[in-house]
This record gives C-alpha cells, sequence and structure tokens, in this order.
C-alpha cells in the first residue's frame, strides 16, 4: 500500500504547523533560556519522530501517528507545555482479576496508554 496524496499533505501540513508552532512557542516561566529549550525540544521531538515513521506504508499505522501528532500538538497548546503530560497509575492499580498476575497487569497498562503517549518511550 502508497501513501495517498491526501495523506502526504496532511502528514507535511503537520509538519509545517509544528515547526509554525516551535517559532512562536513561549515557555510559560517567562525565561528566555527555558524558551529556548522549549522550542529546541519541540524541533527535536517532530524531526525524530518523522524520520523515524517516514518509510510507514500501512495506512492504520500511519492514521495513529496523525492522530497521536495531532494529539500532542492540542495538548501542549492548551497546557502550555510541549512536553507530553505523564499518566500517573500505580503498578498494580488497573482492574484485579483473580488470578491474574503482574504479566496482564502490564498489558493491561500498554492498552490504557494515552494515543499522544505511545511513541514517547520509543524516543526517550
Amino acid at each position: 500500500m502508497e501513501m495517498t496524496t491526501a495523506t502526504r499533505q496532511e502528514v507535511l501540513g503537520l509538519y509545517r504547523s509544528i515547526f509554525r508552532l516551535a517559532r512562536k512557542w513561549q515557555a510559560t516561566s517567562g525565561q528566555m533560556e527555558d524558551t529556548i529549550r522549549e522550542k529546541q525540544y519541540i524541533l527535536n521531538e517532530a524531526r525524530t519522530l518523522f524520520r523515524k515513521n517516514k518509510n510507514l506504508t500501512d495506512t492504520d499505522l500511519i492514521k495513529q501517528c496523525i492522530d497521536e501528532c495531532t494529539a500532542r500538538i492540542e495538548i501542549g497548546l492548551h497546557y502550555k507545555i510541549p512536553y507530553p503530560r505523564p499518566i500517573h497509575l500505580p503498578p498494580m492499580g488497573l482492574t484485579p482479576l483473580r488470578g491474574r498476575g503482574l504479566r496482564s497487569q502490564e498489558k493491561l497498562r500498554k492498552l490504557s496508554k494515552p494515543v499522544y503517549l505511545r511513541s514517547h518511550d520509543e524516543v526517550s
């Protein structure tokens, strides 16, 4: 399967919007050093993830990456932080099922991970 022209345009549009966002970004602390550091993080994260995923051909995976990118942009703009928001789940805090151990908990944790954190562990 090949990436369609519409999908390609959507991906390139997201890439451009991330760079526009980085250019206009201001740290909430107001410190110039923080602003520069956060702008650099946004640019490095975008470059790394887009290069990592440039050879994807599966339309479902491409759609997941587009959804993750969109979610991370929206969360960054809403919370005014460039970093992914962490999730806080206690190690054995998901639904306890009788006879289920650590392996099932790890599977549940993986399934419960928000869309905007899918690639964060792979890159960080």
